[in-house]
């Protein structure tokens, strides 16, 4: 197998790793990077456990070869909370709000959460739903993902209450 440099960033650090073009991102961040908090559920591209950021998008690093990453900056869950361990204000919310029971989903949904609250839009009930159903969890019921990600956006100022975006309309 032909082997390849890849140059990239992770959560901000430098990286360089030499990979068999067959290898995904997951694969590689995991086994090269030593960041195992993205997880492999499906390996499919169906269950979002794997998604990572790159390039600020929302990406399933199941079906991403590591090759594909060369100068781009990829962040995973490893990287949301600041150098010191302090919780960032999603991880906290997903605590107080019991976003995550066995954890398995929650470095995935903490992902997409990330891209939905980073965006320059504000997020509001139907956009958030529609948004967290790409990803699967097995054991809440969304119902706490939704509150955990919901309470998020309100502290963050990230949050059109429904009725007040439609009487702007």
């Amino acid at each position: 197998m032909s082997r390849h440099v890849v140059s990239f960033t992770v959560n901000g650090v430098p990286k360089r790793v030499e990979l068999e073009a067959r290898r995904t991102l997951a694969d590689m961040l995991r086994e090269d990077c030593g960041l195992t908090g993205t997880h492999l559920g499906c390996e499919h591209g169906v269950c979002g456990a794997c998604t990572v950021l790159v390039d600020g998008e929302p990406v399933r690093s199941c079906l991403m070869f590591g090759v594909q990453a060369e100068g781009c900056a990829i962040r995973t869950i490893e990287g949301l909370a600041a150098p010191d361990g302090t919780l960032n204000v999603l991880q906290r919310a997903f605590r107080t709000h019991h976003g995550l029971q066995c954890g398995f989903c929650t470095p995935g949904f903490l992902m997409l959460a990330t891209w939905l609250l980073e965006r320059d839009e504000r997020l509001d009930e139907a956009a958030l739903r529609h948004a967290v159903s790409s990803n699967l969890c097995r054991c809440t019921g969304y119902q706490t993902i939704l509150d955990a990600i919901r309470a998020a956006a309100q502290e963050l100022d990230r949050w059109e209450d429904s009725a007040a975006g439609e009487a702007r309309r």
